[in-house]
Order: C-alpha cells, then sequence, then structure tokens
C-alpha cells in the first residue's frame, strides 16, 4: 500500500534511494526546481505507508498546434519497489493531466535504446516507438565517451484529442533522426 501524492521540493532531500540508479537519470536542484513551479500538477511521488519514497515522475507541458504534448522527463522506481505497478500509476496521472487539464496530442517520452527493460514496460503502457534520435544522451551536455553518446527512441502515445494517432508511427524504429533535429 502507498500514496501518490504530489512531488514537493522537500522531497529532494529524501529521494537517494531513488536517483541511486543506473538507468536513472538525475539533474541539479535548480531542475527539479524549475519544473515544480511550471508544472507542479505533472509531477507526483509514490510514498510507502513508512514515509519512505518509492518513485517519482517529473513532466512538463510543450510544442505547438498538433504537436502539443505531455512529455515525461523522467520515471522512476526505487528497485526495492519495482514490479509493484507504481510506474503505471505514476504515468498514468501524468497521462490523465496531459490530457484532461493540458489538452495534449500525446504524451512522450525519450529512453535509452539500450534499456531493454523500460522499452518493454512503456510498450505495455501503450507507448510505441517514434523514431530514433542518434546521440541523444551526448546532446544532454554529460560529457563525451560511453553511455553519454546512446541513442534514445522518442515514444509516443496518443491521447484523446489524437483519435486518428497521428502521433504515432509504424515503422518508428526505421525513422532516424539527429538530435540537433529534436527540439
Amino acid at each position: 500500500m502507498s500514496i501518490l501524492r504530489p512531488f514537493r521540493a522537500t522531497d529532494m532531500f529524501r529521494f537517494n534511494n531513488i536517483n541511486l540508479d543506473l538507468w536513472t537519470e538525475t539533474y541539479g536542484i535548480g531542475f527539479y526546481l524549475s519544473y515544480l513551479s511550471r508544472w507542479p500538477d505533472l509531477c507526483c511521488m509514490q510514498e510507502a505507508p513508512s514515509g519512505r519514497l518509492m518513485g517519482y515522475v517529473i513532466g512538463k507541458a510543450e510544442g505547438n498546434s498538433t504537436e502539443w504534448h505531455g512529455h515525461v522527463t523522467a520515471l522512476t522506481v526505487a528497485p526495492e519497489y519495482r514490479r509493484l505497478s507504481l510506474a503505471r500509476k505514476m504515468i498514468n496521472l501524468l497521462e490523465l493531466v496531459s490530457d484532461e487539464i493540458y489538452k495534449g496530442f500525446f504524451v512522450d517520452l525519450y529512453v535509452r535504446c539500450a534499456n531493454n527493460v523500460a522499452i518493454g514496460m512503456y510498450e505495455g503502457f501503450g507507448y510505441s516507438v517514434y523514431r530514433r534520435v542518434r546521440e541523444y544522451y551526448g546532446n544532454l551536455g554529460l560529457g563525451k565517451g560511453g553511455r553519454d553518446e546512446e541513442d534514445a527512441f522518442d515514444m509516443r502515445k496518443p491521447l484523446s484529442r489524437d483519435p486518428l494517432r497521428r502521433s504515432v508511427r509504424a515503422n518508428g524504429r526505421d525513422m532516424i533522426v539527429s538530435c540537433n533535429d529534436v527540439s
């Protein structure tokens, strides 16, 4: 049993058990605070009855016209709490807010092409690969070498404003773009 509640700034003092994971992208305090101040309704925390933090999602709304959408910036669950459907609950809330409040056409996210577990999870949530972005993670300013130059899949899930599913494509894995083509 756990509660899904808004992400609070003070949670940053207690979420090391979540962020200390190989696949979790972490950010500076200013980055988290900018999301909490601009899109508080797209940021939530899963908390155990003991008060231990279990996972979080942070997102934003962005784009123009039919590209207006919700974006999952980070979705992560502490290793000891995985396989409890917590990620599904958090992403469902982000999708609901993106659809009903922000009136987005779709929700998107980026995932490392090598992270097969996450890709399978997102596909199970209804996301599909829209395109492959070359060296996406190197473009984030993380430095040169190793895993920081990895490609990413841009995965998308249509919302109610996209009944014709124009925000998805069947051959997304074959559509390769440069990281400079992604805004």
